[in-house]
């Protein structure tokens, strides 16, 4: 299991691709993990791409520390292990809670940003979304998979793909038993404190906005305001997919992000 000590925690990660490849960084969503979840991404990306995927802080193969966790301790977790596989510079792509802590390093760390992919995510928290979450926090606080796992898929998923693929959802479910609940509540508190939006004119490196036209929890109202307030960002919505876009539509989803990477290489 390739794990390195990063920032006083070990970070489990996995290389993919050509070694003198650009580097792509890829951030998960809160429930996703380095070891699976980008499943429909890898091999697309890592033709042309070194990409990282790893597990932050409270996640899958990751440590997970009995303390709060902020979005700027997840900036400085992936500072360090860049800086410990030696990195200097990478693309920094990021889905929902791995969108927000791809904000969060480009703002620590402009210098090491060579573009930004922001899908499914926001720079603030509206009031549905975060009654929304209170829901997701409570279940977790109770440790009930079974219950964890009904209460959030109708928000990560579009209806026809929760018709069309209960065998992916049943997977899901299955690696739901295996969520570590009090890591994931302190997730949910770190999420629920985030507040970006006013910053966010300081990001200057090329960014590339993506996100689902059925995403309900952190939709294209959400993506607007990244448009809005980034300087040189590009908008992409994908039509009839939900919240989990790379894994509603990965083809689309890839070509997007390789089109756009290919413009700021």
């Amino acid at each position: 299991m390739p794990t390195i000590q990063a920032n006083g925690i070990q970070i489990y990660y996995e290389l993919h691709g050509a070694e003198n490849a650009p580097v792509l960084v890829l951030n998960n969503g809160i429930l996703m993990n380095a070891d699976n979840s980008w499943v429909f991404q890898t091999q697309a990306l890592a033709q042309k791409y070194r990409v990282l995927q790893y597990d932050c802080r409270g996640q899958g193969q990751s440590e997970r520390p009995e303390e709060a966790y902020s979005m700027a301790q997840h900036a400085d977790d992936l500072a360090a292990l860049l800086a410990e596989l030696g990195i200097a510079q990478a693309h920094i792509a990021g889905i929902s809670y791995g969108g927000e802590v791809a904000q969060a390093f480009a703002l620590a760390y402009p210098q090491q940003v060579a573009s930004l992919i922001l899908a499914d995510t926001v720079s603030e928290i509206g009031l549905e979304l975060r009654q929304t979450v209170m829901g997701w926090l409570q279940a977790a606080r109770l440790a009930d998979p079974e219950l964890f796992f009904n209460i959030t898929v109708p928000w990560n998923f579009s209806p026809e793909f929760i018709a069309t693929n209960p065998a992916l959802l049943e997977g899901a479910r299955s690696r739901y038993a295996q969520l570590n609940f009090p890591a994931v509540a302190r997730l949910c508190e770190c999420f629920l404190a985030l507040d970006f939006t006013a910053r966010l004119g300081e990001i200057k490196a090329p960014t590339c906005i993506l996100v689902g036209e059925k995403d309900i929890l952190k939709g294209p109202a959400y993506a607007q305001i990244l448009l809005r307030a980034i300087p040189h960002a590009e908008y992409h919505l994908l039509p009839g997919a939900g919240h989990a876009s790379c894994w509603e539509r990965p083809a689309a989803w890839n070509s997007i992000v390789l089109g756009f990477l290919a413009k700021n290489a």
